[in-house]
């Protein structure tokens, strides 16, 4: 690791400023006039300033040409190119002190993007629909990435200052103020982070410190170095940053396969031990969380006490692909891997964890794909029907609730909500809304041209499809399509899917949570005869949670060897088994 830090230090009297920059000839810092920074023999430029402090806005100049934002500023108050802002993090009156955190096994994630959350669209606008998150059975909420972006909209993901929210969200402190209230309900707040590139605009770091990258590329830009000590140390200080300074509970890391140089130690083992010493010093709960497409089961391990090199759980795509096949039929791209049996791959996720253990995926040119899971506890996996990118990245950015019967959905939703697994939901799919969720951005000139064309490219048949229908990603109607409409709860289908929800996620704390920081996978438990599952889990105190669902719009004949025990949901299965039904049972193991 470094031994430097990142970012502007304050003291009492003064602002000490750094810049690592060992492709730059001259740095200076850029206040009301360029000031020459003393630089080492590791390319670090430093400069104390004792008239500097909270509220001073500065950039550095590198070469006597170009003016950059620090790469670790704390706030942009004038997007990406312009002057970063000196913030005091210790200056927060944090109302909830004493939050400390809740345990993993509680986890019921509502994901969401603050920009189309509410139509203001700020940290603030969203404190404001906390009761509503909490009143639905949610016990916390994930935020996709805020890092400061270029333009007025973004998903987040084309973030380029990791370590300032964006402006067109709120400020600091009014992100904090979202953190402090969520905890005052009893709310965990987890982050999306993105570590495997950084953004196409508003980036400097390739011109002073090309060490950042190599020369792999991933499909969204240049691919991060995490041999070089620096750039382990601007990511870690980077996670740490956010679970301290501003109290979150843990983070989602993105698309970590396609991070191409871990170096050694693993950056994510280093990553995870280095949070894990935070949370446990500070005696609070953090849960790290992963995106990978290679279902790497080795970097899971959800009942630590502390992260400690291992993460708590993996998005589990199988799941939801699997799911998707059943409940529309689409047997395109990705999900060509599941179209042969998608029941009979539901209850294998649901039995050991991921679809794809090792086996050959058509969809990746024949390789092999993950590693054996059902050794790992159930709580290594979030489940889940929809998110951002299974909306977002279809063409018209459509939901699934557009795409499937109703029957169908409370079905599936019946078992994800109450299956051993912590389930997620996507902003508004608690009241099944029907609003897109197109991918957007605010790029302009050129770039803003290569996103549109890229689009086009990738999405040739639909645009051939539905012509003019499909969003324009860079207009502002793309943007405002996607903002919630929040009398959606207010109508009839919205009042009648929100209420199973809530009776869902209330069976789900009464009698599923208390079983899961002790329950296992049982996979020799699990049957699959055509429509009709059967899924196991075991208890150390003697116990078996059952699933028994029939999966099709038909009846279909119930296993003899079924045994529910007390029924926890659907009551006693009748013979033959109605369509789209499902039963939950809890009984001696």
């Amino acid at each position: 690791m470094s031994g430097h830090r990142f970012g502007p230090a304050l003291a009492a009297s003064a602002a000490t400023f750094r810049l690592w920059a060992p492709a730059a000839k001259t740095v200076e810092l850029v206040l009301d006039r360029p000031i020459a920074m003393a630089v080492d023999a590791q390319g670090w430029r430093t400069l104390a300033v004792p008239s500097a402090g909270p509220g001073t806005r500065y950039k550095f100049r590198i070469d006597g040409e170009l003016e950059v934002p620090d790469p670790a500023s704390a706030f942009q108050p004038e997007d990406v190119g312009g002057p970063s802002e000196v913030i005091d993090h210790a200056a927060f009156a944090w109302r909830a002190g004493d939050w400390r955190g809740r345990p993993w096994e509680e986890a019921v994630i509502l994901e969401l993007h603050v920009g189309t959350f509410t139509p203001q669209g700020t940290f603030r606008a969203a404190i404001d629909k906390l009761d509503h998150v909490v009143a639905a059975g949610f016990t916390a909420i994930e935020l996709m990435p805020v890092a400061d972006f270029a333009g007025r909209r973004n998903w987040g993901y084309d973030g380029v200052l990791l370590y300032a929210p964006d402006s067109a969200y709120g400020r600091p402190d009014d992100l904090r103020a979202l953190i402090d209230a969520a905890h005052e309900r009893g709310l965990m707040v987890f982050l999306d982070v993105v570590y495997n590139h950084f953004g196409p605009e508003g980036n400097y770091l390739a011109r002073y410190a090309p060490a950042f990258f190599t020369a792999a590329s991933t499909p969204w830009g240049r691919a991060i170095d995490y041999r070089v000590a620096e750039v382990r140390a601007f990511v870690i200080e980077n996670a740490l940053h956010w679970v301290r300074d501003y109290r979150f509970d843990g983070l989602r890391l993105d698309a970590v396969h396609a991070i191409t140089e871990r170096g050694e130690p693993d950056i994510l083992e280093e990553l995870s031990r280095r949070v894990g010493a935070l949370a446990m010093a500070r005696g609070r709960l953090i849960h790290l969380m992963l995106e990978n497409d290679d279902n790497g089961a080795r970097l899971l391990n959800p009942r630590r006490a502390m992260p400690d090199g291992k993460y708590r759980a993996q998005w589990n795509d199988d799941y939801h692909h699997a799911w998707h096949v059943l409940l529309t039929g689409e047997p395109h791209g990705y999900y060509r891997d599941y179209a042969d049996a998608p029941t009979g791959r539901i209850a294998r996720t649901l039995s050991s964890g991921f679809d794809y253990q090792g086996e050959r995926s058509a969809h990746r040119g024949g390789q092999p794909r993950g590693e054996p899971s059902a050794a790992l506890a159930p709580t290594a996996f979030i489940d889940f029907l929809q998110n951002h990118d299974q909306i977002g990245n279809r063409a018209l950015g459509d939901r699934i609730e557009t795409l499937s019967e109703r029957p169908a959905l409370e079905a599936a939703l019946a078992i994800t909500l109450l299956a051993p697994m912590p389930p997620m939901m996507f902003m508004g799919e608690e009241w099944g809304s029907q609003q897109p969720f197109p991918f957007f951005c605010d790029f302009g000139g050129s770039l803003g041209d290569a996103v549109r064309s890229g689009r086009r490219k990738e999405f040739a048949e639909a645009y051939a499809q539905f012509g003019d229908r499909v969003p324009d990603p860079l207009a502002d109607s793309t943007f405002r399509s996607a903002v919630l409409d929040w009398h959606g709860p207010e109508t009839e289908p919205g009042r009648a899917r929100l209420a199973l929800v809530r009776d869902l996620l209330a069976a789900r704390r009464a009698k599923i949570v208390p079983l899961l920081a002790e329950i296992s996978f049982a996979p020799d438990g699990t049957r699959c005869d055509g429509s009709v599952i059967a899924v196991e889990w075991t208890h150390p105190a003697g116990r078996a949670l059952r699933l028994l669902a029939n999966l099709s719009g038909t009846s279909a004949r119930r296993p003899k060897t079924w045994r529910a025990g007390e029924a926890l949901w659907g009551g006693e299965a009748p013979d033959p088994l109605p369509a789209w039904s499902v039963f939950w049972g809890l009984g001696a193991g």
